[in-house]
C-alpha cells in the first residue's frame, strides 16, 4: 500500500545583504526600502507560499575592526517591517527572528500578540539565542551566556511568553454597550512568573490573538537545539539541505517528538535552499556558476579566508594558491560576530583539509572558497527543480523549503511564475489558500484554549 502524497511547504527568506545576495547585480534593488519588502512579500503571496521570513542581526559584523562590506546597508527592525507588511498582504504568514538572550518576555510577547492581531493570525516567531559577547556589547546586560544557559534562558523565555499569551482566554471581552460592561473577567491578563531568569507579575495588555500565540520556529542544530525544537517548536529551520543529510536530520528530529507527547506532524522541518533556474538544465548550471562568481569576488574570497586564517591577508592574491602561512589559533578573532568563528573553530585542521581540496582540484584561493562555501542549491529547468523539491519532500528529507534568492527583491519572481505552477499541476502544492492563519497554512492544530499556566 503506497503512502499518501505529502504536501510541500514553501516559504521565502528576504535575504538582505549576506553571502547569498548579489547586491552588485544591476537587477538588485534596495535591501532596506519598504518597496523592496512589498514586492518580495506580494510575490510570495501570489505564489501561495506559507510565509515570508526575516532574519535578524543585532550588530553589524566586523572584520579587522571595520564593518564587513556585506553588512553596510544595515538591518531594519523586524517588528516594524512585519507590521507594515501585514497591511499590504492578506494571507501570507509573517515570520521574524527575535532574540531571547537580550530581550524581555513581556515586551516580545506584547509585540507578537499585536502583530498577530494586525495580521489576523499570521505571526510567527523564530526563537534564537545569541552566542557572543561582541553582540552583547550593544545591550545593557552585555556579555553572553554559556550554551547550556542560553538554551535554559530560551526555554524559560518562551514558557514565560506563552503564559502571557495565554493569560487571556479569548472570551473576556463582552463590550455590551447597553449595560456598559466591557470585561466579563476583571482579572483578564493576570500573570505571575518567577524563575532563575525572570521575576515578573502584572496584567498582560493584549487580549488573546487570532492564533492564541505566534507559530514558533527554532533554528538550532546542536543536540540542545534539537531538543528545544522537539519540546517547544512548530517548525525547525535546518541547514541540512542535501538529500542524505536532510533525511538523517528529519528522522532524528521527528524521533525526538514522542518523548514530549507529540506526533511527527506537530513539527515541520524546513531547510533553507538557494535556486538557479534556466530554460534547460545546462543553461541553469552555467547561470549557477556565474552567480557563484558574483557571490565570491576576489575581495570576498580574501575576507572569508581571513575569518579562518585569523590574520590580515590583504596582500594575498585571490587568483593564486592558498597562503603558505598557517592560521593563527586561539579565541581572539579578526572577524567578530561571524558564524564562521564557530564553524571553523579548529583553524589548523580546516586549513589542512582545504589545502588537500585545492591541491586535488588545482584550485586558486577564490575557486577554493567558491567550492567550500557553496550552499545546497536547486539548479535546473523549472521541471527539474520542481521534481527535485518534490522528491526531497516525498522521501522525508524535508517537509518543505525556505527559498533564499540571490537577487532582492525580484529574485523570487521566476520561481513563482515557473516552478510553482508545476508543483500545483503535480498536486503537491496548494492552488490557493484554504485557511486564514499561518497555522492553517502549515497544517498545525489550533492552540488549546485555556492554558495550564494561566493565573
Amino acid at each position: 500500500m503506497s503512502s499518501p502524497t505529502r504536501q510541500i511547504h514553501l516559504a521565502a527568506h528576504f535575504p538582505g545583504v549576506n553571502n547569498t545576495t548579489v547586491w552588485s547585480d544591476p537587477r538588485s534593488g534596495s535591501h532596506i526600502a519598504f518597496e523592496s519588502f512589498v514586492h518580495f512579500a506580494r510575490t510570495a503571496e501570489r505564489a501561495k507560499f506559507d510565509f515570508l521570513f526575516l532574519a535578524e542581526g543585532l550588530r553589524l559584523r566586523e572584520q579587522r575592526g571595520r564593518i564587513h562590506d556585506l553588512d553596510v546597508v544595515g538591518r531594519p527592525d523586524t517588528f516594524t517591517v512585519l507590521a507594515a507588511l501585514a497591511a499590504v498582504t492578506d494571507r501570507l504568514g509573517l515570520a521574524g527572528t527575535i532574540n531571547s538572550t537580550f530581550n524581555e518576555p513581556y515586551e516580545v510577547a506584547r509585540q507578537f500578540a499585536s502583530l498577530d492581531h494586525l495580521s489576523d493570525g499570521r505571526a510567527a516567531w523564530n526563537v534564537v539565542t545569541s552566542w557572543d559577547a561582541f553582540t552583547g556589547e550593544n545591550f545593557r546586560r552585555g556579555g553572553f551566556l554559556a550554551e547550556e544557559q542560553r538554551y535554559e534562558r530560551a526555554e524559560l523565555f518562551l514558557r514565560t511568553a506563552s503564559e502571557l499569551f495565554d493569560s487571556w482566554r479569548g472570551d473576556e471581552i463582552v463590550a455590551d454597550k447597553e449595560s456598559g460592561v466591557f470585561l466579563a473577567d476583571a482579572k483578564a491578563g493576570a500573570f505571575e512568573h518567577h524563575d532563575a531568569h525572570f521575576d515578573i507579575s502584572g496584567q498582560f495588555t493584549v487580549p488573546r490573538s487570532p492564533q492564541g500565540r505566534p507559530v514558533i520556529f527554532q533554528a538550532g542544530d546542536s543536540d540542545a537545539g534539537r531538543e528545544f525544537a522537539a519540546r517547544s517548536a512548530d517548525a525547525i529551520f535546518s541547514r541540512h539541505s542535501t538529500f542524505d543529510a536532510g533525511q538523517a536530520f528529519h528522522a532524528d528530529v521527528k524521533r525526538r517528538l514522542a518523548r514530549y507527547g507529540r506526533a511527527p506532524e506537530d513539527l515541520l522541518v524546513l531547510p533553507a535552499a538557494t535556486f538557479v533556474l534556466g530554460d534547460t538544465d545546462a543553461q541553469a548550471r552555467e547561470r549557477a556558476e556565474e552567480v557563484r562568481r558574483q557571490q565570491v569576488s576576489g575581495a570576498t574570497a580574501i575576507q572569508f579566508l581571513e575569518q579562518v586564517w585569523n590574520r590580515d591577508l590583504g596582500d594575498h592574491d585571490p587568483d593564486g594558491p592558498l597562503p603558505e602561512v598557517d592560521p593563527v589559533p586561539g579565541e581572539n578573532t579578526v572577524a567578530q560576530g561571524r558564524a564562521s568563528v564557530r564553524m571553523y573553530e579548529d583553524r589548523l585542521a580546516t586549513a589542512r583539509r582545504w589545502r588537500e581540496i585545492a591541491e586535488a582540484g588545482k584550485l586558486t584561493t577564490r575557486e577554493l572558497v567558491i567550492e567550500v562555501t557553496g550552499r545546497q542549491a536547486f539548479v535546473g529547468s523549472p521541471a527539474t527543480v520542481a521534481d527535485t523539491i518534490n522528491r526531497f519532500v516525498q522521501a522525508r528529507a524535508a517537509d518543505g523549503f525556505i527559498l533564499v534568492p540571490h537577487i532582492t527583491p525580484a529574485g523570487l519572481d521566476e520561481f513563482a511564475d515557473t516552478v510553482v505552477p508545476l508543483l500545483q499541476e503535480r498536486g503537491v502544492f496548494r492552488a490557493d489558500y484554504t485557511g486564514t492563519t499561518l497555522r492553517d497554512h502549515l497544517g498545525l492544530a489550533p492552540v488549546p484554549g485555556w492554558p495550564v499556566h494561566a493565573v
